[in-house]
């Protein structure tokens, strides 16, 4: 008894250590703009088997849920089914092509079936009746999608363990159109320009769905006497999809910088891509409430010499970040990135793309004279098929003890187990099957009391022992 409940209380503790390193990673991660959420965990789900070269395996196939920093709620499905799931990770809105979606041909059949099924179409007797199933519920109709979302994405052999989610998710397989990825809610691009004091610097163009966006300098800009305008020098302070915007520097300002912040409540568009700087599963948007979403962009500016910015995105064609260089000025300006010096003339700019594994992280640099700095974090998760992160399983089916991911459980081949007796339907904090959950840390705590009483059992036992000798 002993020897089990320590064993018990290492692996307990173990998953509470790995969640928390998870849940505190990416906090200052360069983001593009658009919506910033934290994984609520797997809501409305119902089971599936997943069949493969090793004999098959149940998994959890339903809805996840998110929060919104600054307000508002999202409705997603997993597009990377072999990749593990983090308990509270944070996710980015992403464009497709920084994800696994860039490279499928069939991106756009998935947004059909996101448009088509389930929580979009919320009258599941009507959506029974398309699909010829005789009945579905909220928890039959979720998994029907996703397992449908599932054969696109990963290409994966899954059936519905429900006959009539089975029937849906056939129905929207063989009916799915290929459609053109939705808009952002909102990013500002490029967000890093440079120039020269004394002129506009820009332009910054607003990309949103949003009807209406707020503009505000930063503290920074307002300290230097940088106004944010149009082309015409008129101060901007609300904006559409399309907006140019400048920063109008001061003549003989001292060298520096300034950012300017883009605000909106809008619902994000359904489909959007949502990845993890941390190693945790992408996911698609199926639902959005009224949600907070924002974007910067930032400004460098000296009267003379080299002027630069920096911006990275994910290149999962390369297998790597693309490092934009550019310098505003008219000196040439040396750089260090990845242990290289790399020089960019005045006026011009560059590109480096620096190799990244599948599934590692990436901690990116880019530094050069008078301070220059600027740091690019991140997970590069381009691939469906993924590896484990250091101290969890996952990849080949499995997913770590801290994922509430749909997961995989009772594996024919001798894997993970755990319980597959359905889902919710919302609300409450009931996570998958074989994931980590609400009772992560009263697991924890039965383990350490097990240890203690079956310390307890053997010294009593010992002790009664002695007394028969």
């Amino acid at each position: 008894m002993a020897t089990t409940a320590a064993t018990v209380g290492v692996l307990a503790l173990g998953s509470l250590a790995g969640a928390g390193t998870a849940a505190a990673d990416g906090d200052d991660v360069h983001h593009q703009g658009g919506a910033v959420a934290t994984l609520d965990g797997l809501k409305t789900y119902d089971s599936a088997t997943i069949f493969n070269s090793n004999g098959k395996s149940s998994v959890s196939a339903g809805l996840f849920e998110m929060s919104v920093k600054g307000g508002g709620k999202l409705q997603s499905y997993c597009i990377d089914i072999h990749n593990p799931t983090q308990r509270k990770a944070k996710y980015l809105e992403t464009p497709w092509g920084q994800t696994s979606l860039g490279k499928n041909d069939d991106a756009g059949k998935i947004l059909w079936i996101l448009r088509n099924s389930y929580p979009q179409v919320s009258d599941v007797n009507a959506l029974a009746q398309k699909a010829g199933a005789s009945k579905l519920t909220d928890k039959t109709a979720a998994a029907g999608t996703q397992v449908a979302i599932w054969r696109f994405s990963d290409k994966a052999k899954v059936e519905a363990n429900d006959p009539q989610a089975e029937k849906l998710a056939d129905w929207l397989e063989a009916q799915a159109q290929n459609l053109q990825e939705p808009k952002t809610s909102l990013t500002l691009g490029p967000n890093s320009v440079s120039g020269k004091s004394g002129d506009k610097i820009g332009p910054v163009t607003v990309n949103t769905d949003a009807n209406s966006v707020s503009i505000a300098p930063g503290s920074d800009a307002t300290a230097a006497g940088v106004k944010v305008t149009d082309k015409n020098g008129q101060p901007v302070t609300s904006a559409a999809n399309g907006t140019e915007l400048y920063f109008d520097v001061p003549a003989g300002a001292e060298d520096g910088q300034a950012s300017v912040t883009a605000k909106a409540s809008t619902q994000v568009p359904v489909g959007r891509a949502f990845a993890s700087p941390t190693k945790s599963q992408t996911q698609i948007l199926a639902g959005s409430t009224e949600t907070s979403v924002t974007a910067a962009a930032t400004a460098n500016w000296a009267k003379k010499g080299a002027i630069p910015s920096a911006t990275a995105e994910k290149n999962c064609v390369k297998g790597g970040v693309d490092v934009k260089v550019s310098n505003a000025g008219d000196s040439p300006f040396e750089f260090e990135l990845a242990g290289d010096k790399h020089t960019v003339a005045g006026g011009e700019s560059t590109t480096v793309t620096v190799p990244v594994g599948e599934d590692e992280k990436y901690d990116i640099t880019v530094s050069g004279p008078n301070g220059f700095s600027e740091r690019f974090e991140g997970v590069l998760d381009c691939e469906t098929q993924g590896t484990p992160a250091p101290g969890t399983s996952g990849g080949g089916g499995e997913t770590p003890s801290t994922s509430p991911s749909p997961s995989e459980s009772a594996d024919t081949t001798g894997g993970t187990t755990g319980d597959t007796t359905g889902g919710t339907t919302g609300g409450g904090d009931d996570l998958a099957a074989t994931g980590g959950s609400s009772a992560t840390p009263m697991i924890a705590g039965v383990a350490a009391a097990l240890v203690v009483a079956g310390g307890a059992a053997v010294f009593f036992l010992r002790k009664k022992k002695t007394a028969g000798q």
